[in-house]
């Protein structure tokens, strides 16, 4: 699939969302930057990219941990780089106390960062000296936009579209919004008509109608009975952290989840188990599908193919 001049694709795998990065003839860009423990990993494949020109522009889509994770470490090789981060979460940003406590609600982590630039909806950037588009796009965070370029066609989804569904409705975890937030987003990537999709996780991808057709069934079915996405969000949140670490003492399950609070506010709302059944549960449920294996007395992360 071939891209415009001066635009790269780095896609990663999980924990990392992919990155793009932009070299255009007068400043360079990256639009999201993966986990945090990947981040030798970013800055090495940003250095390859740019050789001798230093990196001009951060852009974040939205501040999940694995979209963002990688800022610290760009912003430390780059001092002079400059953040730009959606307008709602600009304030937090940079009073990283308050910022902290939403990388803690999933039980993941994020090195401080900090930013210059606010994002706001219909603002146009220039990017490989294309135009950009922000288009606000709630649903699996309640402050994201993606980028669109009307002349090509393109779409940067994020975590609102991806070749197989979209991200967790994480909203939905712990208050009644997220469901129509997502549905919204879909109409309007529907009215976009992109021709490319560059999601926040695999491959890109030009069957467009077909990754939409998949995606509202999706979100019906999670509507009509949001237990589907409590528990969904909750095994998701668990098969991070055990990729993150990759084996956990089985032991030790019940109170990493139980310390979760979006996990801790999903039970709550829609399951409402104890400690230890939630954990044995949710380990169950992975273990079905071949994605962990119980080792003695630990839980090993298993890569699904």
């Amino acid at each position: 699939m071939k891209l415009p001049q001066g635009m790269h694709l780095l896609e990663r795998g999980w924990l990392s969302s992919n990155n793009v990065v932009f070299v255009g003839s007068e400043r360079t860009a990256i639009v999201d930057t993966g986990y945090c423990t990947h981040g030798e990993q970013t800055l090495a494949l940003v250095r390859h990219l740019l050789k001798d020109r230093p990196l001009d522009a951060i852009y974040n889509t939205h501040l999940h941990s694995d979209h963002c994770g990688g800022n610290a470490i760009l912003q430390a090789h780059y001092p002079a780089v400059r953040t730009h981060v959606p307008a709602a979460e600009f304030p937090r940003v940079n009073h990283w106390a308050r910022m902290k406590a939403s990388f803690e609600a999933t039980g993941q982590q994020c090195e401080p960062f900090h930013a210059e630039e606010a994002i706001h909806p219909g603002d146009i950037l220039r990017l490989a000296d294309l135009d950009w588009q922000a288009l606000y796009a709630p649903g699996h965070h309640p402050y994201c936009y993606l980028l669109y370029n009307a002349e090509h066609g393109i779409l940067m989804s994020a975590d609102a579209l991806w070749e197989k569904g979209f991200g967790v409705v994480f909203p939905a975890l712990d208050s009644p919004g997220g469901f129509r937030e997502t549905r919204a987003t879909l109409d309007m990537i529907d009215d976009l008509q992109p021709k490319i999709v560059i999601p926040g996780h695999g491959r890109p991808f030009t069957d467009v109608g077909q990754a939409l057709k998949e995606a509202y069934s999706r979100i019906a079915y999670l509507e009509a009975d949001p237990v589907r996405n409590a528990q969904n969000g909750i095994k998701v949140l668990l098969k991070f952290l055990l990729m993150e670490r990759q084996a956990i003492k089985l032991t030790e399950v019940p109170q990493l989840l139980a310390g979760i609070p979006l996990v801790a506010a999903a039970n709550r709302n829609y399951m409402n188990y104890g400690t230890i059944h939630l954990a044995h549960w949710a380990i169950t449920q992975l273990r079905r599908v071949g994605a962990l294996a119980i080792e003695g007395d630990m839980v090993i992360n298993v890569e699904r193919r």
